[in-house]
C-alpha cells in the first residue's frame, strides 16, 4: 500500500479519535453539571451569572431580569416575562424564624431566587431524603411543604442568588430583619 495513503487513514483515524474523545470530555462535563444540581444547591453572585446559562435554556432571560435598572424599585408583584414559563415575584418584608420556616419543593419551576436587600437565610434538602409530608403537593400552585429539618442553613446576602431546582427542598425567608427579593420561576420544560 501507497505511504501516503497509509498516512492519510492513520491521520484521519487521530482526528476521528481527538473528536470522540472531545465529545466525550464534553459529555462528561455536562453530566457533571447535570449532577452538581442534585448534589447541592447553588450559590453565587448576579455578576456571575453567565456560569450558570448552560443549564437552563431560559436562564439568560431571567438573569437579564434581575440585571435591568430599577429593580429595586419594582413594587412587590408578579412580572411577566415569558408568560407562564418565566416570570418573576417581587417581595418585600420581615423574615421568619429557622422554626416558623417549611422546607418547599416545586416540580413544574426552577426557582432563582435573588436577594435585592437584606440576608435570606435559606435552609436545604434534597426533596427525596424529605419523608414528612406537611401539605401534600398542590399542582396549580406547584408546591409541596415538608415538616423535615433542612441538612444545612446558607446565609444568601444582597446581590447573590440562589437556584433551587426540583430536587431541591428549600426554607427560603428566614432573617430577623427585612427581606427584599425577587424569585423568578421558571418553568422546567
Amino acid at each position: 500500500m501507497d505511504k501516503r495513503i497509509i498516512y492519510r487513514r492513520l491521520g484521519i483515524g487521530f482526528v476521528a479519535f481527538v473528536l470522540i474523545i472531545g465529545f466525550t470530555s464534553c459529555s462528561r462535563l455536562k453530566e457533571a453539571k447535570v449532577q452538581m444540581k442534585r448534589d447541592h444547591i447553588i450559590v453565587d453572585k448576579l455578576q456571575n451569572a453567565e456560569d450558570y446559562y448552560d443549564m437552563h435554556p431560559a436562564f439568560e432571560k431571567a438573569f437579564a431580569f434581575l440585571r435591568q435598572d430599577g429593580l429595586v424599585d419594582l413594587p412587590a408583584d408578579r412580572y411577566e416575562i415569558d408568560g407562564d414559563r418565566l416570570f418573576c415575584m417581587i417581595s418585600k418584608g420581615p423574615g421568619r424564624s429557622r422554626s416558623e420556616a417549611k422546607l418547599e419543593a416545586h416540580r413544574k419551576y426552577v426557582d432563582i431566587q435573588y436577594v435585592i436587600a437584606g440576608t435570606d437565610e435559606m435552609g436545604f434538602r434534597p426533596t427525596a431524603d424529605c419523608k414528612l409530608i406537611d401539605t401534600s403537593y398542590d399542582p396549580d400552585k406547584d408546591i409541596e411543604f415538608f415538616r423535615d429539618q433542612p441538612d444545612s442553613w446558607t446565609p444568601v446576602l444582597a446581590g447573590s442568588f440562589v437556584i433551587f431546582f426540583p430536587q431541591d427542598a428549600h426554607a427560603p425567608l428566614v432573617s430577623s430583619g427585612e427581606i427584599h427579593k425577587a424569585v423568578l420561576k421558571i418553568a422546567v420544560e
